[in-house]
């Protein structure tokens, strides 16, 4: 008997590894195909209604993941097991396209090569979490998938750099041949993603069972959660804007601090922190409760928040440097927006017993996210705000630290209450 549970729980424990692995992996390599044209400066490149040329990229497609985040509300939140590894190839193959006409086309039209490259490239993450929520062993499952937001973020911009300075690809032949080098790769993990199995009646009695919702459904549970809902909306636009303008200007706001020609830059400070972050989300695999876990992800949020602003502020009265300033407020960041990718929703599903999927809420946060986010950098582009990169980026984050560590107290509260509420009427 007990040679059996040693046994059972041996394939437990590598199945959940192998299922990470194939989840970061195959996220990893998606990212091929969106950020490495971000490295480039395009500085010789015209602009076009008086915002440069890099910052419309950025916008169309940053336009074409807010549209396939709306279009994925209804999508993903209705979608069906069957296919999901032949529909993640045909969107990176819709995806890649426009990234080899991008440098062929004329200028205006290689902008709109940007957002017909990140319209199928938003739908991907709700396919490939899909295959993991509503298990035991989510917490660490979609921790790795979370990760892979930073780790292969930088690693692809490394790569993409690695291309520019070194081999001598022009800046606008980058993303074609970074996403070339991933292809393969991509191909077989998808292959690896068909292989993992469902979850079991042990895990649906655990977290409940993870079902298509329909239009009806979706408004059900909008209304019955609206201030919560509400207040995760708002505090995931906040975060949202810290990482995309991050992640899309990381290149501008190295330059600002020193790191012109310093590929490695980018990689060395992502690792620990998605090391760090892989570390405190993964932990909660201990913890069955869901009700704790569903409220501990919150408090993680909260510290995020005051790593963010008191880091800025060090580095603002020269403490600290801006190495230093990145590695910490990047820390802080992915404290707050890895557990929306990965613990957040799945717990409150299994708190609250809930029909329906992570899908549904994440595309949801992601919508007012992403159109948050556009809106930020073409306001800025079209006031022509003369601030550099860095001393843009370090006032936004000191305000929206703030803000975000208000609307999370009250998130707290209100989820709190909610919880009792539902407690007592069983």
């Amino acid at each position: 008997m007990f040679s059996l549970f040693v046994k059972t729980k041996q394939h437990q424990v590598t199945s959940t590894l192998y299922t990470a692995l194939v989840c970061f992996l195959t996220y990893a390599c998606i990212y091929a195909f969106r950020k490495p044209f971000t490295v480039g400066i395009y500085e010789n490149m015209p602009t076009y209604f008086g915002i440069a040329f890099k910052n419309l990229l950025v916008i169309a497609q940053v336009l074409g993941y807010t549209a396939s985040k709306i279009f994925g509300v209804k999508f993903i939140s209705e979608l069906k097991n069957k296919g999901r590894g032949k529909l993640i190839l045909w969107l990176i193959l819709f995806s890649w396209i426009p990234l080899l006409l991008f440098p062929i086309v004329p200028a205006p039209i290689g902008i709109l090569c940007l957002f017909l490259n990140g319209f199928p490239l938003g739908i991907t993450w709700g396919i490939i979490f899909s295959f993991v929520e509503g298990r035991k062993t989510t917490d660490f499952i979609g921790a790795a998938l979370a990760v892979s937001f930073i780790v292969s973020s930088g690693v692809v911009k490394s790569v993409g750099k690695w291309l520019h300075v070194s081999v001598g690809i022009t800046e606008m032949w980058v993303p074609f041949y970074t996403g070339l080098l991933f292809v393969v790769p991509l191909i077989l993990l998808v292959f690896a993603l068909e292989k993992i199995p469902a979850p079991s009646s042990e895990e649906v009695a655990l977290k409940s069972e993870r079902l298509p919702m329909t239009n009806s459904e979706r408004k059900r549970f909008f209304k019955n959660f609206m201030p919560g809902l509400i207040s995760f909306i708002l505090i995931y636009v906040v975060l949202t804007l810290f990482r995309d303008l991050r992640d899309n200007f990381a290149a501008d706001i190295w330059t600002n601090l020193g790191y012109a020609n310093n590929a490695s830059v980018f990689t060395n400070t992502e690792l620990p922190i998605a090391l760090i972050v892989l570390l405190l989300i993964a932990s909660m695999i201990m913890i069955k409760n869901n009700q704790a876990v569903f409220l501990i992800s919150q408090y993680m949020i909260l510290i995020g928040f005051l790593i963010v602003g008191s880091c800025t502020v060090l580095f603002q009265l020269h403490y600290i440097n801006g190495f230093y300033w990145m590695l910490f407020v990047g820390l802080g960041l992915y404290m707050g927006y890895i557990p929306f990718n990965s613990i957040l929703f799945d717990r409150m599903i299994a708190t609250f017993r809930l029909k329906g999927n992570v899908g549904y809420l994440m595309y949801l946060m992601d919508s007012f996210g992403y159109l948050a986010s556009v809106t930020v950098i073409v306001v800025k582009g079209a006031a022509k705000i003369q601030l550099n990169w860095a001393q843009f980026y370090a006032k936004g984050v000191l305000l929206f630290s703030l803000v975000g560590f208000i609307i999370t107290i009250f998130s707290l509260f209100y989820y709190t209450h909610k919880i009792k509420k539902v407690t007592n009427e069983y």
